[in-house]
């Protein structure tokens, strides 16, 4: 196994230069053969190369971790092997936020929506959560046996997923470790992911099944709805932000289609085979698309239009799966990690409105191309 070094390392340098089913049920019928899409020119132009590169030696290439998360301050949480860095989009600095030590490293981190909080999981189970602005642990959670590779959150609430195949639910604003443990899933839990309106929480598991929790049946431990379709992991989870109770997932190697959910009803919308493993999915803010990363055997990155499932752009460059993924808090760009140890910064989708954060960055070497302590 690899040896992790004491302190992350980043390093830049320039790249080359509704409920109604009938709603729904228009993205299925858009894939039908003839359908009006197939053959128009696409006016869209994205950039193929990312605008900047970030070298992030220990980024873990392992599929069940969840290694980067944004926050609505653009400020970049990436677990490198023991470490959690941040790197502020709008200062262009980085701080350390914690080392773990040497035997249990990080897992998955986790912003809550407001910024203020960052969850940290851990192999050995324990899940922290810190004030990032102090850089202080205000709360640990010592509630599951095994690793925690998937975090979510809603509000005060935190869900944390892990190979003990439990979900648990813990809130900030009381003493007791969590408040319920969701039992949906009988191998790891691979994805969390809460739906805008902070009413259903979905979780993906190693065999294959997504599950829809209702928030208003917190305390009851089964699944509003459980869809078993995918013939593997399950650990790309989106949430449409313009259309309510519109789930996409996508399945690992053995399975390699994105699949459509309307979470209201539990019937399956559409689905798209990709052609290789779905690490994560994300929708655009600003527009009705969605971008999907991949591994095994592509690599890639891809912008789809949804619902007809039109490919935008593909974005090549990652020599390793793309494991990892987030988006800037204007919507606009796309940051992607994968094992082979770079952050990829892209310029994925049109502005909404002007706000300076990922989008205003230089394209070539910062201040920042030094060790990070």
């Amino acid at each position: 196994s690899r040896t992790q070094p004491p302190a992350g390392l980043f390093h830049y340098r320039s790249s080359p230069d509704a409920a109604d089913d009938e709603v729904f049920a228009r993205g299925a019928r858009s894939l039908a053969p003839g359908s009006g899409d197939r053959g128009r020119k696409q006016h869209r132009k994205v950039a193929k190369e990312p605008f900047r590169v970030l070298h992030a030696p220990n980024l873990q290439d392992d599929f069940y971790l969840n290694c980067l998360s944004n926050s609505c301050s653009d400020v970049l949480a990436v677990a490198l092997g023991r470490i959690v860095d941040l790197w502020s989009a709008r200062t262009e600095r980085c701080t350390q936020l914690c080392d773990l030590g040497p035997r249990y490293g990080c897992t998955s981190v986790a912003w809550s929506q407001d910024g203020e909080l960052l969850a940290v999981g851990r192999h050995n189970g324990e899940v922290q959560v810190w004030d990032a602005a102090r850089s202080r642990r205000v709360r640990t959670f010592n509630c599951h046996e095994r690793r925690v590779g998937a975090l979510a959150w809603n509000g005060h609430t935190l869900s944390t997923g892990s190979r003990d195949h439990d979900i648990l639910q813990h809130d900030m604003r009381q003493s007791a470790p969590h408040y319920a443990r969701l039992r949906g899933h009988n191998q790891e839990v691979c994805g969390l992911s809460w739906s805008p309106d902070g009413q259903q929480l979905a979780s993906g598991g190693n065999e294959g099944f997504v599950c829809i929790w209702s928030a208003a049946r917190s305390s009851i431990a089964s699944p509003v709805h459980r869809f078993s379709e995918s013939e593997a992991a399950v650990r790309a989870l989106g949430w449409s932000p313009h259309q309510r109770g519109l789930l996409a997932s996508g399945g690992g190697t053995a399975d390699k289609c994105i699949r459509f959910w309307n979470t209201l009803t539990g019937n399956l919308v559409s689905s798209q085979p990709t052609g290789a493993q779905v690490c994560n999915l994300a929708w655009s803010k600003n527009v009705d698309e969605i971008v999907s990363t991949h591994g095994f055997s592509l690599n890639e990155v891809v912008i789809w239009k949804y619902p007809t499932m039109t490919k935008v752009a593909t974005l090549s460059g990652h020599c390793a799966r793309a494991l990892h993924l987030a988006m800037s808090a204007d919507g606009r760009v796309i940051i992607t990690g994968a094992g082979d140890e770079t952050l990829r910064f892209w310029h994925a989708f049109p502005a909404c409105s002007r706000r300076l954060g990922f989008s205003d960055l230089r394209s070539g070497p910062s201040s920042l191309g030094r060790t990070i302590r």
